[in-house]
């Protein structure tokens, strides 16, 4: 890909291009003034200039009617009645917002498009206004619009009309309206603000949007970062580096101006970690959500058992018996300090004796996704109590088992945000509700307290009560007679497609 860098004067306009690849760049001259005598032609000579420019013009206007064609069924048609539907067929020059959707706010800006975040918080679209009043527009490019007190923590944009041929305005900006970098391609702005830190939302109101809103471009798309984490780009740079040919733009640490020919402001979202494929250009889903994280992975994942591999030469012929006789893979998610399983070990021991081999995953802020993807995605079965962990079932392959422990007052949560989007991934998914004797607060509160009997009357509350009862103190101790149901079909449904 191919980096432009454009320095703008009055009246004139220099482009440097960069290769992206380190290699060197190339600059052309034209110059005119010079003629050179031409000796009269012949008629006959005339005539066949003629034809063959003819011919030149036929095949040209054909290659380009088969190309118009080929960009259609590849499905490089227009996108913002997918992205922004309100803002169908936006044309140069316009800011247009669809405030439609109730998760979010999107904004398209085609055109001259130019970001300056050292004193306004805008993004400008440079256009020739002459006596119209176009009117500016403000945005908050976070994915949860409805949920007012996350949504004050989000930086606010400036969607800003300019004109482009009033001298005072490049005057008044100290040069804040001078392209230092330009982009032969579009920008999606979004925020990484809000609920980030917690892996269910950095999923759920992130990546797979921001998929949802890219990935039409080809990975031809600038991403440009409000509330930019350092963490956030190294934890998900091998995603993001699947989705786009360029590194991320930091909106409010990189003072230069950047200059692209359209952007999206906001980013689209279908539900709970999924891919509606009737909203997709190309009908994509979330399984085409999945292959992504496939080629973002596998060349880590090849890197890590090259490592094994090595340090395990002594080992080979042990393997090889191993493997003869091949076991279907149980990974268990473990928790530590709430939704804990307290006898997690006879739950290990109790699938080996069923015919697993488990490993037991307890990943932590600081593991490594690839090596999570690499576990889960070799397994079978995944077990965990719910929780944003649970969020990692878009690591399994389609078709295995994903088994959610669901502690008391979970219920409508553990469904909509993990069974249901599992379901719509193709996984096999079972759901263990437990009984309140199951539950560490049966001991602490008895059978008749409205907390073990009457949960709904305390969800009800609202989230935060939810969260100090039933998600911050309490723990699991399975039924172990109970859950061997569950297991033994996760067995038998696993022996089948081995």
């Amino acid at each position: 890909m191919v980096q432009y860098q454009r320095l703008i004067r009055k009246g004139e306009k220099l482009r440097v291009s960069v290769n992206e690849k380190g290699g060197s760049f190339a600059g052309t001259v034209a110059g005119g003034g010079g003629f050179s005598k031409i000796a009269k032609p012949k008629i006959i000579l005339v005539l066949f200039l003629s034809f063959l420019s003819c011919c030149y013009i036929f095949s040209f206007s054909s290659f380009s009617l088969l190309n118009a064609f080929s960009r259609g069924a590849q499905g490089f048609g227009p996108y913002e009645q997918f992205i922004a539907p309100l803002c169908s067929g936006t044309s140069n020059g316009t800011i247009c917002c669809d405030r439609s959707g109730f998760r979010s706010d999107v904004c398209i800006m085609k055109g001259d498009v130019r970001t300056n975040s050292a004193a306004s918080s805008s993004v400008f679209l440079f256009t020739s206004l002459g006596k119209k009043t176009n009117i500016s527009q403000k945005i908050k490019p976070y994915t949860r619009k409805w949920e007012t007190s996350v949504m004050q923590t989000v930086q606010q944009l400036n969607l800003v009309y300019r004109d482009r041929n009033d001298s005072s305005v490049s005057e008044s900006d100290d040069g804040h309206n001078i392209c230092d970098v330009f982009y032969d391609v579009p920008a999606v702005v979004f925020s990484t603000g809000g609920y980030t830190g917690n892996v269910y939302h950095e999923f759920n109101d992130g990546i797979i949007p921001l998929f949802i809103t890219s990935q039409h471009f080809n990975k031809k798309v600038v991403f440009v970062i409000v509330e930019y984490h350092s963490w956030w780009v190294m934890k998900y740079g091998d995603i993001v580096s699947q989705l786009s040919y360029y590194p991320p733009v930091d909106f409010n640490g990189d003072k230069r101006t950047h200059c692209f020919k359209e952007a999206i402001v906001g980013l689209k979202i279908h539900d709970e970690l999924t891919v509606d494929s009737s909203l997709m250009l190309g009908n994509k889903t979330i399984l085409d959500f999945r292959n992504v994280l496939d080629r973002a992975y596998w060349p880590r994942i090849r890197g890590l058992i090259q490592e094994e591999e090595l340090e395990a030469v002594n080992k080979t012929v042990k393997r090889v018996r191993e493997d003869r006789f091949k076991k279907p893979k149980l990974v268990i998610l473990s928790r530590n300090g709430s939704r804990e399983i307290l006898n997690e070990s006879l739950l290990v021991e109790l699938a080996e004796e069923i015919g697993f081999f488990v490993e037991v995953l307890r990943p932590d802020k600081t593991t490594e996704l690839a090596k999570i993807y690499r576990c889960l995605n070799s397994s079978n079965v995944m077990i965990g109590v719910h929780g944003a962990a649970m969020t990692h079932f878009l690591f399994l392959k389609p078709k295995t088992v994903f088994i959610q422990i669901i502690p008391i007052g979970t219920e409508w949560a553990a469904e909509t945000y993990y069974g249901k989007p599992a379901k719509k991934m193709g996984l096999k998914y079972i759901s263990y509700k437990i009984k309140p004797k199951e539950c560490s607060l049966y001991d602490e509160y008895g059978k008749n307290d409205p907390i073990i009997r009457d949960p709904k009357s305390f969800t009800q509350k609202g989230w935060d009560c939810t969260k100090k009862i039933y998600l911050e103190r309490q723990n699991v101790k399975l039924d172990l007679k109970r859950f061997k149901k569950p297991l033994s079909r996760a067995y038998d449904f696993s022996m089948k497609r081995i």
